[in-house]
């Protein structure tokens, strides 16, 4: 925060100064964040603080940061892949006007994402929500002028749902606004009986709040309010719109927003309640709260399998990768939900959640950034404009496969052990339509990753490479300012995968410590007691799936001996499910003839009838009324000197008989 606002100090300096001070700043925050992970290794109490200090003494609130393993894993994941992309930054955004505000924004998003994270309490972590979100908003909409000759550049979607950037900027603000306000409400619900926003407070006095606002009928509203929040910040159904819209924003913006940061925001924020409301559920015996966790298992697994049947028929490269995010989250919420339902699963949700989070954080971070890089050397972001440019940036192509494999969840890779992870909790807790929707969408994943990586790299280039070749445009390599970070998360996802089972391992230690003492024993001799691991359905389900949806994607988009066009042209009913998909299932056409087309209309009817015909003739009546009394009035005043004397011999009479009347004499 502090770079932020020295951004523009720094920018009087000259511009390499401010663009290289901005990165300084993101480093520091990394690197402040890894003298934390020493205190991983120790045996802390359950949410374990530093010290707070008053900040609302009539309300009895603090302020202060709370450190524990999953406050310390997430900090370190939001600032080191920030850094990263800020590096990237540098290449990726030189020359764009504005980078002042770029540098300014992003800087302070990294911050308030770094408050959120941090925050001890429900009341200092929406600062931080808060703080996340209008940055977003001011982020996505950076190309702001809306320019129609940026149309390959940065507006999205097409035909009658293409935005331009400051539309999509505004979607994304209002949207994650309907959660905010929930958010808010059930963090003012919960203190009005808990009487304290602080997350140990509220662990810790659990079996007094909880039940009073169940006596009260509040709890079960409370926590699906509170859920809203997350809902909206995650991009999970119903408010899950905006997050495609959002790729009108640069791509280093995408990478930090939208794949690795905000969007984790809602994990997080479920992820650090988790213990609170599990403690509520299963030690304090308020059972509505089942409800709770059902709800956030069912969204996590529906908009999984909704963003991803999106994702297999677009037609832009980073629209994609944004479904692509819808849908992991999706899986992580399926997790934490999971957790909660089971009485022994509340760190083995937390650990198939988070751990989900940590490579889809690296791998997509990795993939979006490649693709910025594609989109800079073909100026399009249209994977139709791509084709054939793994003989142009061999090293993108082999980088950008090591990501790809893992958001297919391909062994070795991070992405198979973490969703195999959240797979075999959800399988664990019953939740067998979840679990059924979990599966499909892992075939789906594969299918859509090939066939973003067959159209982009394989077959033959496109009819605009070519005509940028013939113009004199050179499709190359990125930059090593570009690719080295990419590259570096790429090689993360290799890396996280080689270790998956020490991986987890090492999460599950280090969540056990945030589960409070007197419950943990039972937590262990319930486990104990479960029947045969889940790994021995879920592990040959996932691999199934990657058949089942590698195969297909395979021959339709790498070696190309299906033609998907001619399957289409000869089946009604295909290009039926084609265009239904394609139109986001018609969701977003109806939020638009729902809310924004009719409040459209009602303003400009209160323009109309309210501003031009109530208050501006109104106001132009008063006006012409005293213009009107004015020149009459003027008419008093002729100019002749005649007229003034008699004017002012009148007046003079008129006097003198009052003052005769007043003293009696008349």
């Amino acid at each position: 925060m502090i770079g932020a606002v020295l951004t523009p100090a720094f920018a009087k300096l000259g511009s390499r100064v401010r663009d290289y001070a901005a990165v300084v700043f993101s480093f520091l925050a990394a690197a402040f964040a890894s003298t934390l992970i020493p205190l991983l290794f120790n045996t802390p109490p359950p949410l374990f603080n530093s010290e707070s200090f008053d900040w609302i003494p009539s309300l009895g609130v603090k302020m202060g940061v709370i450190v524990d393993p999953l406050s310390i894993i997430m900090a370190n994941i939001v600032a080191w892949i920030s850094f990263l992309i800020m590096v990237y930054s540098l290449k990726y955004m030189h020359g764009e006007p504005g980078l002042t505000r770029y540098w300014f924004f992003m800087n302070f998003f990294i911050g308030s994402m770094l408050l959120l994270v941090m925050a001890d309490n429900l009341l200092l972590m929406f600062f931080g929500w808060e703080g996340v979100g209008i940055c977003s908003y001011a982020l996505i909409g950076f190309w702001y002028r809306d320019a129609k000759e940026d149309w390959l550049k940065c507006w999205v979607g097409e035909g009658d749902e293409a935005y331009p950037p400051s539309h999509a900027g505004m979607k994304a603000f209002i949207m994650t606004r309907v959660g905010d306000v929930c958010l808010l409400a059930a963090i003012f619900m919960v203190y009005a009986f808990a009487g304290t926003f602080s997350y140990s407070e509220l662990l810790h006095t659990a079996d007094y709040w909880a039940k009073a606002l169940s006596s009260a009928g509040l709890l079960l509203p409370a926590a699906i309010l509170f859920f809203m929040g997350p809902v909206g910040k995650s991009a999970q159904f119903p408010l899950h719109e905006w997050l495609p819209d959002a790729m009108a924003g640069p791509t280093s913006v995408s990478a930090l927003i939208h794949a690795a940061t905000m969007v984790k925001a809602g994990v997080y924020l479920v992820a650090r309640v988790l213990p609170i409301f599990w403690f509520a559920y299963h030690i304090v015996g308020v059972a509505e709260l089942s409800t709770f966790f059902t709800v956030v298992a069912w969204i996590g697994a529906f908009t999984a399998f909704l963003a991803a049947t999106q994702a297999i028929v677009s037609t832009e490269i980073k629209k994609v990768l944004a479904y692509s995010t819808v849908s992991q989250i999706g899986y992580m919420f399926l997790a934490l939900g999971a957790g909660g339902l089971l009485a022994h699963g509340l760190v083995e949700g937390l650990t198939a959640g988070m751990f989900h989070l940590m490579s889809h954080a690296a791998f997509k971070a990795a993939l979006f950034l490649a693709a910025g890089a594609i989109i800079h050397a073909v100026e399009s972001r249209f994977m139709y404009h791509m084709g054939g440019l793994r003989k142009y940036m061999p090293l993108t192509y082999l980088l950008m496969w090591l990501a790809a494999l893992s958001l297919a969840g391909v062994p070795p890779f991070s992405g198979f052990w973490s969703k195999e992870a959240v797979l075999a909790i959800s399988w664990e807790a019953g939740l067998l339509g979840p679990f059924i929707l979990a599966i499909v969408t892992a075939a789906l994943t594969v299918f859509y990753t090939i066939r973003m990586m067959g159209l982009t790299f394989h077959g033959e280039k496109s009819h605009r490479i070519i005509e940028l070749e013939a113009k004199g445009h050179k499709i190359k390599e990125a930059s090593p300012v570009m690719y080295i970070p990419y590259g570096i998360l790429a090689v993360a996802s290799l890396g996280i995968g080689v270790i998956g089972w020490w991986m987890e391992g090492a999460l599950h230690q280090a969540f056990s410590t945030m589960v409070p003492y007197t419950t943990l024993h039972a937590m262990t001799a319930q486990a104990a007691v479960e029947v045969a691991s889940p790994q021995f359905v879920t592990l040959p389900l996932a691999i199934a799936m990657l058949i089942i949806g590698g195969i297909p994607a395979y021959f339709m988009y790498i070696s190309r001996k299906v033609d998907t066009s001619a399957i289409l042209a000869r089946s009604m009913i295909l290009r039926a499910l084609h265009t239904f998909l394609f139109k986001r299932w018609f969701i977003n056409k109806v939020y638009y003839n729902a809310f924004v087309y009719p409040l459209m209309a009602a303003a400009r009817g209160l323009y109309k009838w309210v501003e031009l015909r109530g208050f501006e003739r109104a106001i132009s009546g008063f006006a012409s009324s005293i213009v009107s009394f004015a020149s009459k009035f003027r008419r008093l005043q002729t100019g002749f000197l005649n007229y003034n004397i008699i004017g002012i011999l009148i007046g003079l009479l008129i006097i003198a008989l009052m003052l005769l009347k007043l003293g009696g004499l008349w």
